[in-house]
């Protein structure tokens, strides 16, 4: 567990014996559910919040006076009580009457006989939303399908808010996701929840947050930005505050405590809450009152074997490979990834070919089986067809084979057919596990396979003239984890400049997942930057994902996150792609964020944001003020106009008199004074040379108020070396007076970020290149280079604060 410096002073008295108890006679009862005033039990039981009084009025039991005004106060709310019926209100199950017994009869009999009734229509009319329970039943059957479930009436104290205006309730609950385990979230309450959350920009309306990975301060800090908060603490126009912070934190904490005792991945835990929600809390006198309440429960699953992750080694960086599948009469996958072994420099003598009948092929031993070698292979490549891949999993097991698999067949979990030839390799390698053998671990299925630079092979089945490699060994501080192979190859094919020291093609994660991949990378020194391309979790693996995360950002590592599978129709597509369930994405966003990771919206954002991790690693990131230098007026407007977004915060630095002075005087030298003036953005004009460009870098390198830079390039400015043409020609790139001559000179001693823009075609490739080779960041356009750097930055920024105020690293 990670303990933060803000969550120490928090102490909470909860009974969980009592909260136990409910659970236990709800499950005795056949129930997997708390019925409303069960759920009223168990928030009293936490000792954070002020549920009502309330009283059950069974259903063919008739009450006292005394009973039907035992509950305090002039009114009472009657609700009814139903294991199906979630949405009282649009079906008449809320009533609001005088406390007064014949009033109180009259209500509760008539929502007997209506609620049925008008549930039974709704049902008929939404078909979507019929419980599993009443499927297939209609007209009388279904309603007297209803009443039989309905268990009476629950008669709640009535406790008037504050306020009824807009944003005066308040949703808080704890759920069980399949990807993240326990997510707390809060935000807008109400009947109109959901519609605030579509409606409202991302983080305003409802927040989230894996309660793992955060505590009740925490996750106030992140409340806060909402406006919910803004409305309960009174900071809005006309608006008084209703509740404490101390409140708000104190109910947080703990929800966040009860939902990791009663967590999947608790081992101890009695039972799971599948889903705890109070919509609304509505507020009296400083009391957070609940007026509605959920529960659902399951009982705890057994808990998964581990993967031995420190097999990886030999998947990144082994001594020995073997392949099985290569042909030796044509070019299949096979045949390719040999190749390409054997191109990236691996020795020849510790390359073996699963190949009866044969000595050698091509200089490289052959084997006829697994149980020929002397030792184990540290690497198996697999690349045959998905129909055999069960035997050769099974002879690898039985034989020890090998340290590490790589499983490149697709047709393992992609579609209907294949996802039983999936499900018994997997149960097989379970097994394995579970009779005490550490044995292999198997990357993919459907993997477009591992290029390691410093394990000097290439295991891709891409041929090298489709792909070509930027080969030996020289300073890579990246490594690329994708889920698909294609968009992995693409990206590099896009942009070769961001050449990571592993490219890792996940697949369809049969056995070693993407939180497996991210936990071995964070221990590895050399690699600190990450990008990964994720379509979907395995359960609870995007929780170990986020811890990988957060232990990375611990270990001053960046890491870029791109997740696939956002929409109902794009959830659909990597189903059939890489055998992923895609998950909430606004969960998976929030939890990815919360861990320190810098989330890219578009494919084009991910590509940026990787780049500009690998080259401003190593520089300090002081704040978010940024100067902008530009040749061109249109980007000057482009960079301001991107300084903010939802989910950065930049603004232009005001530039100190020391550096006004210094810009003064090389406009002067220049004789532009009278056209533009020492501010920010900076305009070099189109008449700015390439030495006024670099002089003004200097400046606002120096200047204190400067946090990063945004040099704009245009290529076609008159006044700048750009040109493919003789050194000796003042308009070449290549000329001693060029940019692309005197940046690269002074690039690695400048101390503050620098991002570059090169808004033009292919004409200027060549020059653009040379930037490129220098290790200079260079994005295609003045609105992308500014949202990537103001993205880059806040994370930077956000990952500085995680480091500082941790105390106890995550497990």
């Amino acid at each position: 567990m990670e303990i933060r410096k803000e969550e120490l002073p928090v102490v909470l008295n909860i009974n969980f014996q009592e909260i136990d108890r409910l659970f236990g006679q709800a499950s005795q009862e056949g129930r997997n559910y708390l019925f409303e005033y069960e759920a009223y039990d168990l928030i009293r039981n936490i000792g954070a919040e002020t549920p009502p009084k309330t009283h059950l009025i069974v259903k063919g039991v008739v009450p006292s006076d005394e009973e039907l005004m035992a509950l305090p106060g002039d009114k009472v709310v009657l609700k009814i009580v139903s294991p199906y019926i979630l949405h009282k209100t649009e079906v008449g199950g809320v009533k609001v009457v005088d406390k007064d017994p014949s009033r109180i009869r009259s209500a509760w009999r008539r929502m007997l006989y209506e609620v049925p009734e008008n549930y039974a229509v709704m049902i008929e009319r939404n078909p979507n939303h019929c419980p599993d329970g009443y499927k297939g039943l209609e007209g009388d059957a279904l309603r007297q399908a209803v009443s039989r479930d309905i268990k009476g009436v629950l008669m709640v104290q009535f406790m008037p808010p504050d306020s009824e205006a807009f944003g005066n309730e308040m949703i808080v609950g704890i759920r069980n996701t399949r990807e993240f385990g326990m997510v707390i979230s809060a935000g807008l309450g109400g009947t109109d929840t959901e519609l605030y959350a579509e409606r409202f920009r991302k983080g305003q309306a409802i927040v989230a947050a894996s309660t793992v990975m955060t505590g009740g301060m925490a996750f106030f800090e992140l409340f806060k930005q909402t406006i919910s908060y803004k409305k309960l603490a009174g900071l809005t126009r006309g608006q008084r505050r209703i509740v404490t912070d101390e409140q708000l934190i104190e109910c947080f904490a703990a929800l966040i405590e009860l939902a990791n005792r009663y967590s999947p991945t608790n081992p101890n835990a009695p039972f799971v809450i599948e889903e705890l929600e109070y919509n609304p809390f509505a507020f009296s006198d400083y009391l957070m009152v609940p007026l509605d309440g959920l529960a659902k429960f399951s009982s705890p699953g057994a808990q998964p074997v581990g993967r031995p992750i420190t097999q990886i080694s030999g998947l990144l960086k082994p001594e020995s490979i073997g392949i099985v599948g290569v042909s030796t009469t044509r070019v299949n996958f096979g045949r390719i990834i040999l190749d390409n072994v054997l191109l990236a420099g691996f020795p020849k003598e510790k390359v073996f070919i699963l190949r009866p009948g044969m000595d050698s092929f091509e200089g490289v031993a052959c084997i006829p089986d697994l149980s020929s070698l002397e030792s184990p292979l540290d690497l198996l490549v697999v690349a045959v067809p998905s129909a055999k891949v069960p035997d050769v999993v099974e002879e690898v097991l039985a034989h020890n084979a090998a340290r590490s698999v790589i499983l490149i067949p697709g047709g393992m979990g992609e579609t209907e057919e294949s996802k039983d030839r999936a499900a018994a390799v997997m149960d097989r390698i379970d097994q394995s596990r579970r009779d005490g053998n550490v044995g292999p671990v198997f990357l993919g299925a459907n993997s477009v396979g591992v290029l390691s630079h410093p394990g000097a092979f290439d295991t891709l089945f891409i041929p090298e003239e489709k792909a070509p490699k930027q080969r030996g060994k020289r300073p890579r501080n990246a490594a690329f984890i994708s889920q698909s192979g294609a968009f992995m190859m693409t990206r590099l094919s896009c942009r070769p400049e961001l050449d990571p020291a592993y490219l890792i093609s996940i697949g369809n994660q049969n056995d070693l997942t993407i939180g497996d991949v991210m936990t071995y990378l964070t221990e590895d020194p050399e690699i600190q930057v990450i990008g990964v391309y994720a379509e979907g979790f395995k359960d609870l693996d995007g929780l170990s994902f986020s811890k990988a995360v957060r232990k990375a950002v611990l270990a001053g590592k960046d890491v870029i996150f791109y997740k696939a599978g956002r929409t109902p129709e794009g959830k659909t597509a990597t189903s059939g792609h890489t055998a992923s369930l895609a998950g909430d994405y606004m969960v998976c966003e929030s939890c990815v964020r919360q861990s320190g990771g810098m989330v890219a919206q578009n494919i084009a954002q991910f590509e940026d944001l990787f780049l500009l991790a690998q080259r401003l690693h190593s520089k300090p990131v002081g704040g978010n003020r940024l100067a902008l230098l530009s040749s061109a007026g249109f980007e000057a407007v482009a960079m301001a106009d991107s300084l903010q977004s939802d989910d950065y915060r930049m603004k232009l630095a005001d530039f100190s008199p020391s550096a006004k002075e210094s810009l003064d005087s090389i406009l002067a030298a220049n004789k532009l004074s009278g056209l533009v003036e020492a501010k920010n953005p900076f305009d070099a004009t189109p008449a700015g040379d390439d030495a006024l460009h670099v002089a003004a870098l200097d400046v606002f390198d120096k200047d204190p108020n400067v946090d990063a830079t945004v040099l704009s390039i245009c290529p076609v400015s008159p006044g700048l070396a750009t040109l493919p043409l003789d050194p000796e020609d003042p308009r070449s790139f290549s000329a001693p007076n060029s940019i692309a001559v005197l940046l690269p000179k002074i690039a690695g001693s400048l101390t503050k970020p620098l991002v570059a823009i090169a808004d033009a075609g292919h004409d200027y490739a060549a020059y653009v290149k040379i930037f490129m080779e220098h290790q200079i960041a260079v994005i295609p356009s003045a609105d992308r280079a500014v949202s990537a750097l103001g993205l880059y930055i806040q994370n930077r920024l956000y990952a500085e604060s995680i480091r500082e105020n941790v105390l106890l690293k995550p497990e």
